[in-house]
């Protein structure tokens, strides 16, 4: 399939010039003379600084430090991932016939055990996470943390944790044979189920009518020697989780909060990712997560970035706003559950079948995929798995025992586990259930016995008490101060989409603690430019403490389009503010190497060669020209369409036609990142990764286009016209001509993907949901209706051939 524009026009050639005499490092450092002007104004407010509380004068009493009660209700929390969460109480669950009485219902009867509570002494030692601290606070608080130990003291409450791919199905049997397994009555219910609803539906709107067809059986299966409230459900398209506690335990549950992170294509799919939520009982913090992972045996390393890519971008809110976000890890207690998909590699199906008919399931485990990857430290560093006595739970035709019978015939695998870290963790059980049928897979589950952190009242007071005494004695004279690191960091050739970090290292070499908050300067919004973060932006350092931030450079697509043209440059100070104390001033510099991804579709169309063999300066006037001014200067023929665009198409075209849920499926971030080297330097001459890291790569190129290829002024009118194709087809042939080409182009090749679908598995539905939302994009908030629109009038040139 070749493109307008493509090697006839003398794309694929390469300047011999290389693209590193372009990107030097700038001979000198930027003066940043705004700095003098923020100086001034920090001298001008030095005699108030001065001024301040002395330290000693701002005690907090004891009572302000009382946690309030915090209720919690059904709710739906919008975000990047559309997470879904609900409390209820399982009893009113089991009552109640509709969802809106259930609803109503089963938040009055969380809110009644949380309104019954008292306040205890460990209510006082949560002060971790209290909100609207000041230093003395922070250094009461971190006191308290340092000696725990003399006011906790350990008590094992039982968690059941479950995980259960359900295939999409619907509940067809009772869950109690692996809901009520246990003897007694678990403490604690953490059940995770994946593929909840394989329908298009679920995965384009995120909602579906089995998440309540789940939590009612659920409900219905748990052990029936005790009652239980569902604390919190939260849900990723498919990926569900449910936390019960036994009733006389929920006074004691606080903090509740509930994330999801996505990790299919493009990073923000949610038909791969994870849900958790994070709580803390008595004194103790934990965490669970449930995640899906990537499939297909040969894609371990896919799972991998998975499992790094949820440890990172997964992160509460922390309820003290002097404290960065908690991520996974940051939790005393962590429990990993859910179908990680790790397989059972090197042995042949008819050998691996032996084994288990044989149950030497020590010998089978030696192949097993997650396994070799722990032992080799690439994933749950810290994470401890019991030991697997039962056979693998994927794959089985559903509705019976039988292993695979389909034209695949899959290898059996361990896909279903549940991990934990920390410490006072203690397993009694870890079994699949083969009694239950509904799903291609086995439910697992695991009941451990966790020591948790009580509070010893007396204990507590007198430790409190003493922290007080000591903070008085304190000189309030005494000013905080510390000493950096270095003060000036350099970040060599950023690219677009590729993580750069260097840590500054904070040491409080004062006579007192402090607390330490990266400011905003002077007429800007933030403390940094949109392209740098320091990790954590604030924070407490005790005295002879220290502290690492990592100072992180990533941009994004949001970023890259005046990095590219020259407009913005790796240049920032931060300014960092110690309270009662000095400020210091760290800069920040770098350069940026120019990436077609980020450029206009109009700067691309008139760049014949890689956009790293051109001088920025060039990059700079072509993307501020104007039409009329290009027509004046510029006497070469623009290219139909983007070369790197072409390159995509065509690789995809040729190798990947047929290739099994393309645009479905993540690539590798570091094939990526050589795909985007390929194209911004045009070395080598045809794209290396695999054919998904290809389609996904060309998903973030359209995902980055400053302007869409529908531009951003005729988005109203493809909404208004949406359900009459020829008024789309009239929309389209008005776009400006490079606009209109590209648009035609992909058009025409997911026409050609679709005469593929029995092979490919996609379908119109599929590919208007994706590729709608990247070239129709609207500069707000899409809603549902949006949505659905912009799908319908992109079908309409999938259908039929309107070109």
């Amino acid at each position: 399939m070749e493109a307008p524009g493509g090697p006839a026009n003398g794309v694929r050639g390469r300047n011999a010039k290389s693209g590193r005499d372009v990107c030097k490092s700038p001979a000198q450092l930027p003066k940043f003379e705004w700095v003098n002007k923020y100086r001034r104004a920090i001298r001008d407010q030095g005699a108030a600084k001065q001024a301040r509380t002395p330290l000693a004068a701002t005690l907090t009493t004891t009572s302000q430090h009382k946690k309030t009660g915090k209720s919690l209700r059904t709710d739906k929390k919008g975000s990047s991932e559309e997470e879904q969460s609900s409390c209820s109480g399982v009893e009113q669950l089991r009552s109640q016939s509709s969802p809106e009485s259930q609803d109503r219902a089963s938040s009055e009867s969380w809110d009644g055990l949380v309104r019954s509570s008292s306040h205890t002494p460990s209510d006082k030692a949560q002060m971790l996470s209290m909100p609207h601290f000041g230093l003395r606070d922070n250094l009461i608080r971190c006191e308290l943390l340092k000696n725990e130990d003399l006011y906790t003291y350990l008590e094992d409450f039982s968690f059941f944790l479950g995980t259960y791919n359900v295939n999409g199905q619907t509940p067809k049997e009772n869950l109690r044979p692996w809901l009520a397994c246990t003897h007694s009555p678990p403490d604690m219910y953490c059940v995770g189920f994946q593929e909840l609803d394989l329908s298009k539906e679920a995965f384009i709107f995120n909602d579906t009518p089995k998440e309540l067809e789940w939590l009612k059986a659920v409900s219905e299966g748990l052990h029936p020697d005790a009652k239980y409230a569902l604390v919190k459900l939260v849900r990723l398209v498919g990926i569900m989780l449910l936390f019960y506690v036994k009733k006389e335990h929920a006074e004691f549950i606080s903090e509740v909060e509930a994330e999801t992170v996505g990790t299919g294509i493009m990073g923000r799919m949610g038909n791969k990712g994870a849900v958790a939520i994070r709580f803390r009982f008595h004194n103790s913090d934990i965490c669970v997560v449930n995640s899906h992972l990537a499939a297909h045996i040969e894609e371990y390393e896919r799972r991998n970035q998975d499992y790094k890519d949820i440890c990172s971008r997964l992160q509460f809110r922390h309820l003290e706003p002097t404290q960065p976000p908690l991520t996974i890890m940051k939790h005393s207690v962590v429990l990993w559950l859910g179908d990680l998909n790790y397989r059972i590699s090197e042995l042949a199906v008819d050998h691996v079948k032996d084994l288990i008919i044989k149950k030497e399931f020590e010998t089978l485990y030696n192949y097993d995929q997650l396994k070799r990857q722990i032992d080799e430290e690439a994933v749950f560093v810290g994470f401890v798995e019991g030991a697997i006595v039962f056979q693998p739970t994927y794959k089985y035709d559903t509705g019976s025992d039988k292993w695979d019978t389909s034209e695949k015939c899959r290898v059996p695998a361990w896909c279903d586990r549940i991990l934990w870290r920390g410490k006072n963790i203690r397993q009694l059980h870890y079994n699949s259930h083969m009694t239950l049928k509904t799903s291609d897979h086995k439910p697992v589950s695991s009941l451990v016995e966790i020591g948790i952190k009580m509070v010893n009242e007396e204990a507590y007071k007198k430790t409190f008490e003493e922290i007080v005494r000591s903070i008085d004695k304190m000189e309030n004279e005494c000013i905080p101060s510390v000493t950096l690191s270095k003060p000036e960091f350099h970040f060599k050739d950023v690219k677009f989409m590729q993580h750069q970090a260097e840590t500054l290292t904070l040491c409080n070499d004062g006579k007192v603690p402090c607390q330490f908050e990266f400011i905003q300067k002077l007429d800007e919004p933030t403390y940094c430019k949109p392209w740098l973060t320091a990790n954590p932006p604030k924070g407490f350092i005790t005295q002879g403490g220290s502290v690492d931030i990592d100072l992180e450079v990533f941009v994004n697509r949001s970023t890259a389009p005046d990095l590219n043209s020259g407009r913005q440059q790796i240049e920032d100070i931060l300014v960092l503010h110690l309270e009662r104390g000095k400020d210091y001033f760290i800069s920040v510099s770098g350069n940026y190497l120019p990436s077609c991804y980020g450029a206009s579709i109009h700067t691309l169309c008139r760049l014949r060669e890689p956009i790293q063999d051109m001088p920025q300066k060039v990059i700079r006037e072509l993307t501020e020209m104007t039409e009329e001014e290009e027509g004046a200067i510029i006497t070469e023929e623009p290219l139909e369409i983007p070369k790197e665009i072409w390159m995509m198409v065509d690789h995809l075209f040729h190798k990947a036609i047929k290739q099994e849920d393309l645009f479905q499926q993540p690539g590798l971030r570091t094939e990526f990142e050589e795909i985007r080297d390929c194209l911004d330097t045009g070395m080598p001459d045809s794209l290396p990764g695999s054919n998904h890291s290809v389609a996904e790569a060309l998903l973030l190129f359209l995902d980055a286009l400053p302007e869409p290829v529908v531009p951003y002024s005729v988005y109203q009118q493809c909404l208004d016209c949406c359900s009459d194709a020829s008024q789309c087809k009239k929309v389209i042939s008005m776009l400006p001509l490079c606009h209109k080409n590209v648009f035609n182009y992909l058009a025409a090749f997911l026409r050609e993907l679709l005469k593929n679908s029995a092979n490919n598995r996609l379908d119109v539905s599929i590919l208007a949901t994706i590729f709608a939302a990247l070239l129709l994009r609207s500069r707000t908030k899409q809603d549902l209706a949006e949505k659905r629109k912009t799908q319908e009038f992109f079908q309409h040139f999938l259908v039929q051939d309107l070109s």
